[in-house]
């Protein structure tokens, strides 16, 4: 069985939670989200504080499975109660970041500013300085695609460090040829 699988999702309070044909529906503060699963390799139960996820057989593919789908479930209960985030900052002179309806455009530079179309559920918000993005949303796949999209535009070099990186990401720096000598 799978270390992860075993462990039972909690239900927060505000959280609705239905189960049907392969479907988990789960509704929140938040939103609304759906997960689908295989009731080949697992089945889903629920009573009132826990979802329970568990495997069918003891092949290597349903327990593969076991935890993968117990993680994306609760990926949806997590979201649609507290929502995810990802942080994303912008190094180098001149470069900077604004939201203009439903487009977010990054001036990182290039010739021309980049435009970024926001998807449909998730919210980007520029601090101030326009040096800082926030993508957030109740959909982790979602969010993280996103901010990785956003990071594609000028990912960070390691000369100088200028582009877009992760907050808590860690750019190994070269040294240029001067150093070399």
């Amino acid at each position: 069985m799978s270390r992860i699988g075993k462990t039972p999702i909690p239900i927060p309070s505000g959280v609705e939670v239905q189960i049907k044909d392969g479907l988990v529906e789960v509704k929140g503060p938040k939103g609304q989200l759906k997960q689908e699963f295989n009731p080949a390799f697992v089945t889903v139960e629920k009573d009132d504080k826990y979802i329970y996820v568990k495997s069918n057989s003891d092949s290597k593919s349903a327990k593969a499975m076991h935890g993968l789908y117990r993680s994306l479930i609760n990926n949806a209960v997590v979201g649609v109660s507290n929502g995810f985030q990802k942080v994303l900052q912008i190094e180098g002179v001149g470069y900077k970041a604004s939201v203009k309806g439903k487009t977010l455009v990054l001036s990182v530079g290039y010739s021309h500013d980049v435009n970024y179309n926001i998807p449909d559920g998730i919210k980007i918000e520029v601090d101030k300085k326009g040096t800082e993005i926030v993508v957030s949303g109740i959909d982790k796949q979602l969010v993280g695609l996103v901010a990785s999209q956003i990071r594609a535009v000028r990912p960070p070099e390691p000369y100088k460090g200028k582009g877009i990186r992760y907050k808590d990401e860690h750019i190994r720096r070269k040294m240029g040829k001067a150093a070399a000598k």
